[in-house]
């Protein structure tokens, strides 16, 4: 068999063998041709993902398999999605090395063609075909908020035991926090290195379960259905050292029901074994093909009388593999947030004037449309009790007559003294 070099008839070559040239195609890194496989193994790296040493072992010419060695020596290799002779790189197996678990597979094309790559979403193109890397594109995460980083309620809040689940929106966005047996504390915390926040739930005597839990709309969800998902998180526990995590989907579309009387179904249940050490973990997760109506992730621990246990990080992402964590914009997971809550501050007040005293009427629009027509509560700039709004002075005064609320905007309608300049705030929420 003739060996190719880089500058022979690379554009028309229709088959590849172990002394062939290899053009790859990364990020900036456009056209960079090697003179064989083996060559491209031991001489790629990438600081930004790990680093891989070894050699391309292809026992025939119609191999379907190829493997190679991490920095670790721990054997990887990736599942190929491509088609022909042009292969794409996209496995969990690459990123496996820095969540801590080398694993070892298989790397196969259509045609059975024998490739392999050294870096997370490296496109290797026998024949100059082209193609695209998908292995770090934004919005494969589920999950909101999964950083813990916006916090709109209260950094920090007291969780009262066997209180429902409405009840238990208290701390970060977008998920709820339930305990039994008696109060725990919930809190947003700092992170370690690139990860700027985590949930912390702080135990107490007598307690005997704690839960955290999302749950997704159909929207964001229905097109897992029927197929396999992956669920990754951060984790640590100074007290337990069994994290027990649930999906379900919803009875009837973006109807869950409270946690005394549930409508959802289980679609499956595990456990992560956990440590006091910061730990990444993830899970397999199969969604049955009627699970269109809104996904719930839920995970619980028994008694934490005493200790910390400490959660970040969480991820839900269609494919059987943890890929890395997908880091969205502040802001754009503000706006997401915002979607199911929004609620005003000390900086940010509403401000009106009564001109007729029998009908004095004001309307807010939100900053983003809500899920659905949510629940909105009108309350004091000055004492911040809830119906009460005051006027210029200081004064409270009690007098709203009706609030009327959309998805888009909210009315508040009082009685007061005409050309009084009257102040409020305001929370919305539309959480599932």
């Amino acid at each position: 068999m003739t060996n190719y070099t880089k500058s022979t008839n690379f554009a028309t070559k229709d088959t590849l063998t172990s002394g062939d040239p290899l053009k790859i195609v990364k990020g900036t890194e456009i056209n960079t041709e090697f003179d064989n496989i083996s060559t491209a193994i031991a001489t790629k790296s990438d600081t930004a993902s790990p680093t891989f040493t070894g050699t391309v072992t292809i026992p025939t010419l119609t191999a379907s398999s190829a493997v190679a060695t991490n920095a670790s020596n721990a054997l990887v290799s990736v599942t190929n999605t491509g088609t022909g002779n042009n292969v794409l790189a996209t496995s969990p197996a690459l990123v496996t090395p820095i969540l801590g678990t080398p694993t070892s597979a298989t790397l196969t094309n259509a045609t059975g063609l024998p490739l392999t790559t050294g870096v997370t979403g490296v496109l290797l193109e026998a024949n100059g075909g082209t193609g695209s890397s998908t292995g770090n594109q934004m919005f494969k995460n589920r999950i909101i908020n999964g950083q813990m980083q916006i916090a709109q309620r209260a950094t920090s809040a007291t969780i009262t035991a066997a209180s429902t689940i409405a009840l238990g929106y208290s701390t970060v966005d977008r998920f709820y926090v339930y305990c039994t047996g008696a109060n725990v504390t919930a809190a947003q915390v700092a992170g370690t290195g690139a990860t700027k926040n985590n949930l912390q739930i702080t135990g107490a005597a007598s307690v005997t379960a704690v839960g955290i839990g999302q749950r997704i709309e159909q929207l964001n969800s229905y097109d897992m259905a029927g197929s396999t998902a992956t669920l990754s998180v951060n984790i640590s526990n100074s007290l337990l050292t069994t994290v027990t995590w649930t999906a379900y989907y919803a009875t009837t579309a973006d109807t869950f029901g409270t946690l005394a009387s549930p409508t959802r179904t289980q679609i499956s249940t595990g456990t992560f074994t956990v440590t006091s050490t910061l730990t990444n973990y993830s899970a397999q997760i199969s969604i049955p093909a009627a699970a269109t109506t809104g996904i719930e992730v839920v995970f619980t621990v028994g008694a934490q009388t005493s200790g910390t246990w400490v959660i970040g990080n969480v991820q839900l992402e269609k494919g059987s593999t943890a890929t890395s964590f997908d880091y969205r914009p502040y802001g754009t997971e503000l706006n997401l947030c915002h979607r199911y809550y929004e609620e005003t501050n000390n900086n940010r007040s509403v401000e009106f004037q009564v001109q007729c005293i029998t009908n004095g009427l004001t309307t807010t629009r939100f900053q983003v449309r809500k899920r659905a027509t949510p629940t909105v509560t009108v309350y004091s700039s000055v004492t911040g009790v809830a119906g009460t709004v005051n006027n210029g002075n200081g004064n409270v005064q009690t007098s709203i007559t009706s609030i009327s609320q959309w998805p888009d905007c909210f009315a508040v309608q009082m009685t007061g003294t005409t050309s009084q300049v009257y102040t409020y705030f305001w929370a919305a929420t539309a959480e599932l």
